[in-house]
């Protein structure tokens, strides 16, 4: 008995250790829930279609003028004859004037004592670019179109054309739009790449004379005021400088006190203040007249 039973021990194969690998595999395998059973996925917040098509225009527009300026040779095998900062500035520059910025226009582009000329106002100094433009106080949404052109490593041109019309009412009705086709000349620093000088001219040809005398009125008003503000600013500047210098006189106690001072104010820098803006007044008054009359 227990010699069959050995026997019938003996006879049945034991299993190897390959096929007991593959069945404890297959069982598990088995036993194994799906992989996505029981996991939580994260919703997803719906999707908002927003339309930038226009912002996405205006960009690709930005970029098609600006990359297609020629900027010529900057450095050959043997020196630079410009800096890289040129062709930063006149790009900057002419994304300024594309989307007509006025409170986010970059002054670094410009040196501290830039010089400004057009036909009716002249000014130095790049923080007068902070001013309100005149496109956006006349023109009801003004638009440009733009050519440029880089005549050396340090004069850039940009021609544009400016299009509105007049916020005025009775203009805008009689005399149409207003074209403006504006020459826009800037002598660069060829190592900071700063703009030096920057000089404008006008052509109206394209616009009805009503809309012609529009924009004469309009930008000479504009002049004079900025005129104005200049002066007043001039006559801040010069009395600051001499409250600067010596704008009190100190003397001692006249009851004999040495210790004790007083303080005389300096009748002479009130009376520049006030010669100032009187001046400054004044000068409004007679452009102003000089364009109304």
């Amino acid at each position: 008995m227990a010699t069959t039973a050995a026997l019938s021990c003996s006879c049945s194969p034991s299993p190897s250790p390959s096929s007991t690998l593959l069945l404890r595999r297959t069982v598990s395998a088995f036993h194994r829930r799906p992989a996505h059973a029981g996991v939580r996925r994260p919703r997803l917040a719906p999707l908002h279609v927003v339309d930038d098509s226009k912002e996405v225009e205006a960009r690709s527009e930005t970029d098609r003028l600006v990359d297609g300026l020629n900027f010529g040779e900057l450095c050959n095998d043997f020196e630079c004859i410009s800096s890289p900062y040129v062709e930063s500035t006149a790009r900057q520059i002419a994304r300024d004037i594309l989307e007509i910025r006025q409170d986010n226009r970059a002054l670094s582009c410009y040196a501290v004592a830039v010089k400004y000329k057009d036909p009716l106002r002249s000014f130095a100094g790049r923080e007068k670019y902070k001013r309100p433009l005149w496109i956006t106080e006349a023109l009801e949404k003004p638009t440009t179109v733009q050519e440029m052109s880089m005549q050396s490593t340090s004069s850039l041109t940009i021609k544009w054309t400016l299009r509105g019309k007049p916020k005025n009412a009775f203009f805008a009705a009689a005399g149409g739009e207003l074209v403006v086709r504006i020459d826009s000349q800037f002598v660069l620093n060829q190592i900071s790449g700063q703009v030096l000088e920057h000089v404008e001219s006008w052509d109206l040809s394209a616009s009805s004379p009503l809309a012609q005398a529009y924009f004469w009125f309009s930008r000479r008003v504009y002049s004079t005021v900025e005129a104005g503000k200049d002066t007043i600013e001039a006559a801040k500047g010069v009395a600051s400088r001499l409250n600067k210098d010596d704008n009190l006189e100190v003397y001692p106690d006249p009851l004999g006190d040495p210790t004790k001072f007083f303080t005389r104010p300096d009748d002479l820098n009130q009376d520049v203040v006030q010669i100032g803006l009187f001046l400054a007044v004044l000068y409004f008054i007679v452009q102003f007249l000089k364009t109304t009359l």
